[in-house]
């Protein structure tokens, strides 16, 4: 949307995602009112993101994909995170990403909404996973930590004695013996 006149200039096609940062670089949009196809919209240039859209100054702040030199390269690459394939450091299938969310203040996505396998989304449709756990990113997936907790061994003593981790290594009063029969 145009802020000089309030209507639509153009429809957003896809995102300009660095897969090293996970962070929104531009748009490519499309449009009638655009000369070059396609155009980019830098995210430096949006003045607001809101629920009727993006709200920029007006068509001068689209680009051709040829003019921002710096960008060529992460618009060639295509990366999307869109339809990645999710796993776990196990190796264990966790989904496909169906979205994403991004802070708006400085475009990095935060969150990813991943569609689980048929037979897992009968307990759990989707799983939304934070970008603190994702550890690589590739061509074809997305690695995650793995849900497993790792526990450390405690020894234990030949007399199979087992540690109640919920009691005190207090010493219990000991109860007084009462003798019935001196009377």
């Amino acid at each position: 949307m145009s802020l000089q006149t309030g209507g639509e200039l153009a429809q957003v096609e896809s995102a300009i995602i660095d897969p090293a940062t996970l962070k929104v670089v531009a748009y490519v949009v499309e449009g009638q009112t655009i000369d070059e196809h396609p155009s980019l919209l830098l995210v430096d240039d949006i003045r607001e993101l809101s629920t009727i859209g993006i709200i920029i100054d007006s068509n001068d702040e689209f680009m051709a994909s040829d003019d921002i030199i710096k960008l060529k390269p992460l618009y060639e690459l295509e990366f999307s995170v869109i339809d990645k394939h999710v796993i776990d450091q196990d190796g264990k299938k966790l989904g496909k990403v169906i979205d994403y969310t991004i802070d708006i203040d400085s475009f990095v996505i935060q969150q990813l909404n991943v569609r689980r396998p048929l037979l897992k989304s009968l307990n759990d449709a989707e799983l939304l996973i934070h970008r603190s756990q994702i550890v690589e990113i590739n061509d074809t997936q997305i690695v995650v930590r793995s849900g497993k907790v790792k526990q450390k061994k405690t020894a234990v003593s030949k007399g199979h004695h087992y540690v109640n981790p919920f009691r005190q290594n207090s010493p219990q009063p000991q109860p007084e013996s009462i003798d019935i029969n001196q009377s």
